[in-house]
């Protein structure tokens, strides 16, 4: 099981994981049931990690509750473990709603966080009695609108934090004034239950500086008759996908150092725009950190939290699946390009492995069909008929050889990589998405 890119980027693997590895005729089997590529979930892994950030927030004193975002991937089994956990959901559309509802999510433990919202999926929302996350003023008078004034829906205007407090700008959300001027009476159809906030990157200190200006304004709202339990953070929850910092900066060592071309990256791309796979602090010890920020000399977040009397919410997607998906493909044939650059064929596409970041940097896990052969190096190719087909950026190095039959298993795959950009152009089928241990078909539509 030997294939790495150079420098090599160990990614950071489950137990589970290595028993799936070590059982080549239980991924054969996998492949030829339901085709190349296809995504093996375990969800326990989200329990763990959600009950990482419950109890740093017991710690520090603050009641925070975990809505796993569903966008991050789109497997029921993965929403069944949220709900069995006693944690929520976060849902971005109709069908996610939908969705959630029917496999029990109680509607008391679903955000409705959607950029754009339908009539259709308002209507559901308010009929199911979710809490809805207001983007801006004209949402929140169409969501009264479908509302029964006697059965008034839980909304949670979106802040957008003012630019001045040194948070960067963010489509999302309005302004604290605005808020404080369409709320300066209640609303007959809704009612605010709390905020919530949408921002971009992962550093605690804008977090810390929008949880003081939220808090403030759920004071004024309060003053005006108001009556907010929560603050919503949303997503931006760090976690590592290697666990060895020395191979992060080695790898970056080498795209910045002088060397041959094509011998790091295809066409020597400069992946300007990747996640950090390595980072410190992550999840519990990173909202620990944020708790215990001052933002305004003053009280720590937890303090404004408490003397508000709110409790805090987390939207966690990458960081709450970690752990939860390898991707498995087939390696489908060896060539050169006509330049003589080598390229190993998978039978994949390059949406199947992809997040909006320029690449995925983890090594994959080779998993041998064939005999060991002489090393070699290769790029990842896919099977879109389109020049820069590439699966993973990296020029990969196979020190026993690769050869067609052998699969490529890509580790942690499990947030957004597997889901959200998938396409089935060409008319190729999207991957299957099946459960560990017992490796059944997954309740979602392929």
């Amino acid at each position: 099981m030997s294939m790495h890119g150079q420098p090599p980027l160990t990614g950071r693997r489950e137990p589970w994981m290595d028993d799936l590895l070590g059982d080549p005729s239980v991924i054969a089997q996998l492949l030829e049931t339901h085709g190349s590529p296809v995504n093996v979930i375990e969800p326990s892994a989200l329990s763990r990690n959600a009950a990482e950030l419950v109890d740093a927030g017991r710690e520090a004193g603050v009641d925070l509750k975990v809505f796993y975002a569903r966008k991050a991937n789109k497997a029921h089994a993965l929403v069944t473990e949220a709900r069995d956990a006693g944690h929520g959901v976060d849902v971005a559309s109709l069908a996610e709603l939908s969705q959630v509802l029917d496999l029990g999510m109680p509607p008391e433990r679903v955000i409705v966080s959607a950029a754009v919202k339908s009539d259709q999926m308002l209507l559901r929302a308010v009929r199911s009695g979710v809490t809805i996350s207001v983007d801006h003023v004209a949402e929140l008078h169409r969501i009264a609108d479908l509302s029964d004034p006697g059965r008034p829906t839980p909304v949670a205007p979106r802040l957008a934090p003012h630019p001045d407090t040194g948070v960067p700008p963010t489509r999302f959300g309005e302004l604290a004034d605005v808020w404080l001027e369409t709320l300066a009476e209640p609303i007959d159809g809704v009612e605010v239950t709390g905020l919530h906030v949408h921002l971009h990157g992962y550093a605690a200190e804008d977090r810390a500086r929008a949880i003081a200006e939220a808090t403030r304004l759920s004071g004024a709202l309060g003053e005006r008759g108001h009556r907010l339990h929560f603050l919503d953070l949303g997503g931006g929850v760090p976690m590592s996908y290697l666990d060895d910092a020395a191979e992060w900066d080695s790898f970056w060592g080498a795209m910045r150092a002088p060397h041959e071309p094509e011998s790091l990256t295809w066409r020597d791309h400069a992946l300007g725009n990747v996640y950090p796979f390595h980072q410190s602090p992550t999840r519990g010890a990173w909202l620990r950190e944020l708790l215990s920020l001052r933002p305004d000399g003053g009280a720590t977040c937890a303090e404004l939290l408490r003397d508000a009397g709110l409790a805090l919410h987390l939207e966690p997607g990458r960081s709450l699946v970690d752990g939860c998906g390898v991707t498995l493909a087939r390696v489908a044939f060896l060539k050169t390009r006509s330049d003589g650059v080598p390229l190993v064929g998978l039978e994949m596409n390059r949406t199947q492995c992809r997040s909006t970041s320029d690449d995925f940097l983890v090594d994959p896990v080779l998993v041998r069909t064939q005999p060991a052969g002489a090393p070699c190096d290769g790029f990842l190719v896919g099977a879109y008929c389109i020049e820069d087909e590439i699966i993973l950026r990296r020029r990969m190095h196979f020190p026993d050889g690769v050869a067609p039959g052998d699969v490529v298993a890509l580790i942690n795959t499990g947030g957004y990589l597997m889901h959200i950009l998938e396409s089935a152009s060409h008319q190729l089928p999207l991957a299957r998405n099946v459960v560990w241990p017992g490796l059944t078909l997954d309740g979602i539509d392929r």
